[in-house]
């Protein structure tokens, strides 16, 4: 029989609860042997799957895992909303029960499925507070009067107000031109750190680009939450995230501009260093 804190049970083993509640279930697991049963079974999964070689999930692959995730949050009541109207999250509503996993890769090859699952089961536990900091401060963004605190479209008045106020500098540009209207910028605390996170609209979806100092440390490719996407990528001693609940190809697209920006700063700058030399 299912005990009714499997769930909790899942996200203590991900280190996904908050001190309070993973004292909570660890004084649970002694009195359930089905929670105890359950825990046991996830380790011996992550163990097993630490054998499989490193592979690459096909991005169709990933879509369509992402995808299944997103209807079945979608199913909750309150678990999705538009960028403008957030909706309070509901703890422990993006973690999944063995019946969705057979459901989501039933079909698939051992190896295709052991890439999907990747992302689920190897991340490491230090992933799940970065994800659930990402997310908390996005949903604190959608308050009244808290998405920007500098509203502007022009790079050159956001990308220097981020000095002083944040401990980087990220790439700042306005993609009006391709559907991504630079609304202006603001500074978060994140991990520590003040990160810098660029606010772009695209159609009535609102995208917060999060920049932080990550220059070693394990970023997951990409995650949603309780319906909202977070698209994560590396760029020189920066990681980004870019997070909302638009869809997965405008948060590609968005990267790839950004990322086009960044190339084009750098070789610009690398083209004034060599002139400053000669």
């Amino acid at each position: 029989m299912t005990c009714a804190e499997a769930l909790r049970v899942q996200a203590y083993f991900d280190g996904e609860l908050d001190p309070g509640e993973a004292a909570s279930v660890g004084k649970h697991l002694p009195r359930c042997a089905a929670c105890r049963a359950l825990l046991a079974e996830l380790g011996e999964t992550r163990a097993a799957l630490r054998g499989v070689p490193a592979l690459g999930a096909p991005a169709a692959l990933r879509t369509r895992v992402l995808d299944a995730l997103d209807e079945e949050a979608a199913s909750v009541p309150g678990a999705g909303a538009t960028a403008f109207a957030p909706t309070k999250r509901i703890r422990g509503s993006a973690l999944r029960t063995r019946p969705f996993w057979f459901g989501a890769f039933a079909g698939l090859g051992v190896a295709a499925i052991a890439a999907a699952m990747f992302a689920f089961v190897l991340l490491p536990m230090s992933v799940g507070p970065m994800v659930e900091g990402l997310l908390s401060a996005h949903l604190e963004s959608l308050r009244p009067q808290r998405l920007v605190s500098v509203v502007s479209s022009e790079h050159h008045t956001v990308k220097p107000w981020f000095g002083g106020r944040a401990d980087v500098s990220p790439t700042v540009a306005d993609f009006s031109a391709q559907g991504f209207i630079l609304l202006g910028g603001r500074a978060d605390p994140l991990l520590g750190q003040r990160a810098a996170v660029t606010v772009y609209r695209h159609g009535k979806h609102a995208i917060n680009v999060f920049a932080w100092a990550n220059e070693n440390a394990f970023l997951p490719e990409a995650t949603s939450r309780n319906g909202y996407r977070l698209l994560f990528w590396r760029s020189a001693d920066l990681a980004y995230c870019a997070v909302s609940d638009t869809t997965w190809n405008a948060l590609e697209e968005l990267r790839g501009l950004i990322q086009a920006q960044s190339e084009a700063e750098r070789r610009v700058d690398a083209s004034r260093d060599a002139a400053g030399t000669e």
